[in-house]
């Protein structure tokens, strides 16, 4: 693409960086022109975006309503590696590129929150620092605290992430499981993991950490029935999308004893995607509960990275040029549309 006629638009949906420096050095540096916004709703993205050459988004929704009211687009760029937020098929279907930023970008950072998620939920940091603050000094404030090692940690996917989140909880002694139906099982096996069915999963694991992405079939894969039938001294872990687990149905495991400690990285709202957010959601009454506000993937170094993959993808695109993390196949050499992308 040429820009003779026009100066090309790119649009930031939204963003929580603070400020988009970064991002217009590099889309600037290519002639184009940088528009920033704070869209919290599709309807907001097709009122700034309508006429943009190129949108970036990190939480703001680009479904089809607003793919199909874009009249120039041409490229959508992800801040990050999940796309459940685009309408990936409505983008290929009017012939715009979708990129994201593969794992490498936070794998590190994500694999370490996890186990920190696991450990204080296990180990009841959260409550023992709370009675501690109010004055109360007793190891007994925790109990039961059961020892880690010979426990089974399981893992809901076995994408980078959770692979990295394996080879870290090996140092603790516990027996590792996973469950991935897009693995071949050996690939599992040959990293020292037990591969094992959903069920088997669910119902043996003491420690379960969620590294799935969130996709139609996988929204509220912990509902009341999975819930049920995992121990009553269990950990749920999730460092993967918030809807993944039913919010309802997770208080109602922790006040009944169903479960015995949940550590959540997001929450099924997922505040970030929200204007005006409040802390009404239950769970946050819960002792038993650890929830952190989607940080798993943050470092400084991350967050830079991923601005300027972002940002790059779309110049990239807008400058005739090939995606280096095409998501769809709209350029001839893009990896498979709907290829597995495991966060």
């Amino acid at each position: 693409m040429t820009h003779t006629d026009r100066q090309g638009t790119v649009l930031v949906a939204d963003y929580d960086f603070g400020d988009v420096d970064t991002e217009r050095a590099i889309i600037e540096g290519a002639g184009l022109r940088l528009v920033a916004a704070q869209c919290k709703s599709e309807d907001e993205v097709i009122e700034r975006g309508r006429d943009a050459d190129g949108v970036l988004t990190q939480y703001a929704r680009v479904g089809s309503r607003a793919i199909d009211a874009f009249t120039r687009c041409r490229v959508i760029a992800r801040y990050g590696t999940g796309v459940d937020i685009v309408d990936v098929d409505a983008a290929t279907r009017r012939g715009i590129q979708v990129t994201n930023a593969p794992n490498e970008w936070c794998a590190e950072e994500v694999a370490d929150h996890a186990v920190a998620l696991w450990l204080a939920a296990a180990r009841k940091i959260c409550q023992y620092d709370r009675a501690t603050r109010r004055g109360e000094w007793h190891w007994k404030t925790g109990q039961p605290v059961w020892r880690l090692r010979g426990r089974v940690l399981g893992l809901l996917s076995f994408g980078a992430i959770a692979r990295l989140i394996a080879e870290r909880a090996k140092a603790f002694g516990v027996e590792i499981w996973a469950h991935d139906p897009f693995l071949d099982e050996s690939e599992m096996r040959s990293r020292d993991v037990r591969p094992v069915s959903f069920d088997d999963l669910v119902e043996g694991a003491d420690y379960l950490v969620v590294q799935s992405p969130l996709t139609p079939q996988t929204h509220h894969t912990f509902d009341r029935a999975t819930l049920g039938r995992m121990k009553p001294t269990a950990v749920l872990v999730n460092t993967a999308r918030g809807p993944i687990v039913e919010d309802a149905a997770l208080h109602r495991a922790l006040t009944e004893g169903w479960i015995a400690g949940a550590a959540l990285d997001d929450l099924e709202e997922e505040p970030a995607k929200q204007r005006g957010w409040r802390p009404r959601n239950a769970l946050l009454e819960l002792p038993n509960v650890i929830v952190t506000p989607h940080a798993a993937y943050y470092s400084e170094e991350a967050v830079g990275t991923v601005r300027r993959i972002a940002a790059e993808e779309a110049v990239r695109v807008l400058t005739g040029r090939p995606p280096l993390s095409p998501v769809n196949g709209v350029w001839a050499d893009a990896r498979p549309q709907g290829a597995p992308n495991r966060l």
